[in-house]
């Protein structure tokens, strides 16, 4: 399994714009095939901030998803919102209790 994560600063007024896109593609997303979680999160201490944490079954699926039309739309929509450049991260699981 792939964790993925995804940090991103908006500007302030365009943070609304981003959570209407997400909550219009959210289950979409979740839909792909391959994707077994998704969350949307929020930084305690910088409101601006946003991260998602997806999990994918393979790095495969994760790469198609990241090909697919649906991303290529939502992507191009969102990073136009940003303050500053996103920072993603695939991970996999070292230890687990």
């Amino acid at each position: 399994m792939i964790t993925r994560i995804v940090r991103m600063r908006f500007r302030r007024k365009k943070i609304p714009q981003f959570l209407a896109i997400f909550r219009e593609n959210c289950e979409a997303i979740r839909s792909f095939e391959g994707c077994l979680y998704l969350e949307l999160l929020q930084d305690e201490h910088d409101p601006r901030t946003y991260v998602t944490l997806s999990v994918w079954q393979t790095e495969d699926a994760l790469d198609t998803y990241r090909k697919s039309g649906l991303f290529t739309t939502t992507w191009k929509q969102t990073r136009k919102l940003f303050r500053k450049n996103a920072e993603a991260y695939s991970l996999t699981s070292y230890i687990k209790l």
